[in-house]
């Protein structure tokens, strides 16, 4: 599958915005069923999501964002994918493997999911039970738990997370690293904040995400420049892997004055198989 650094949220009854979507230079598109389609709306986003897909050209991965598992949309949602090319399905509100599991019992297809891992109360304490191939990537979002919960948000005045939710954040973190799938950061709400949206995907990025969710195309350059590595950090990675490979069975070495050792080695390797 494609690198997932940016996946662009794009509404499924607006099958304009889907054909556009598809040169903005976003790694995948989340089609969405769920959160931005009205109800009454949910019958023409499925027809629409369903004849882009079959009418697909090279480009972004492609996912649909289907309604809750325990909902009364989710069956019609199943339905219109019977038979579709995509990349995956993501799963709101989903609540460990078990939900993973459900949901790929009544997928029409062997396809990838993608969780939304954090969005209830229960979901909090299953972040470390995702695994298996059958798995996309984890991401986590600081919306709908707060509501869940009763919680007035899930920020502070300066825009950074409460305790609670940076709790969550990093859980979501560790729970895909340990099933060994891509840990995507949630969306940044405030798009014309470019600034801010630039330091948030740094954090992200510094913190072991390896790419994010965006709500609007001109997100997309920022994230992705977030999340690719820059020339420095490649010939940095470069320069480790050299330097181990001229000292064999070598534990901790010194390059440019300082000590590296077989953690810089990992993470140097990683670096360059993205």
């Amino acid at each position: 599958m494609t690198r997932l650094r940016s996946l662009l949220f794009v509404p499924g009854d607006r099958p304009e915005r889907m054909e556009k979507a598809l040169g903005l230079g976003a790694d995948a598109l989340i089609l969405d069923l769920e959160d931005s389609v009205a109800p009454s709306r949910k019958p023409d986003a499925r027809a629409a999501v369903r004849a882009f897909l079959d009418a697909r050209h090279d480009g972004p991965a492609l996912f649909v964002r289907v309604n809750p598992l325990d909902g009364d949309e989710l069956a019609a949602d199943v339905a219109a994918l019977t038979g579709a090319a995509l990349d995956g399905v993501m799963l709101p509100k989903a609540e460990g493997n078990a939900s993973v599991e459900r949901l790929r019992a009544l997928l029409p297809g062997a396809y990838r999911v993608l969780p939304v891992a954090s969005e209830t109360a229960r979901a909090v304490f299953t972040l470390g039970d995702y695994r298996g191939d059958h798995l996309a990537a984890l991401t986590w979002g600081a919306e709908d738990l707060p509501a869940a919960i009763g919680a007035s948000t899930s920020r502070e005045e300066d825009g950074g997370y409460t305790d609670p939710y940076k709790v969550v954040r990093a859980l979501t973190l560790f729970g895909a690293h340990a099933a060994g799938v891509p840990a995507i950061e949630t969306v940044y709400p405030d798009f014309r904040d470019t600034d801010g949206l630039a330091a948030y995907a740094a954090r992200g990025r510094r913190d072991g995400f390896t790419g994010m969710m965006a709500i609007h195309p001109a997100q997309i350059p920022t994230i992705n420049a977030a999340f690719s590595p820059s020339e420095a950090e490649l010939a940095h990675a470069r320069a480790v892997v050299a330097l181990f490979a001229a000292n064999p069975g070598a534990g901790a070495l010194q390059m440019d004055g300082r000590m590296v050792d077989a953690p810089h080695l990992k993470a140097a390797e990683r670096l360059l198989n993205q």
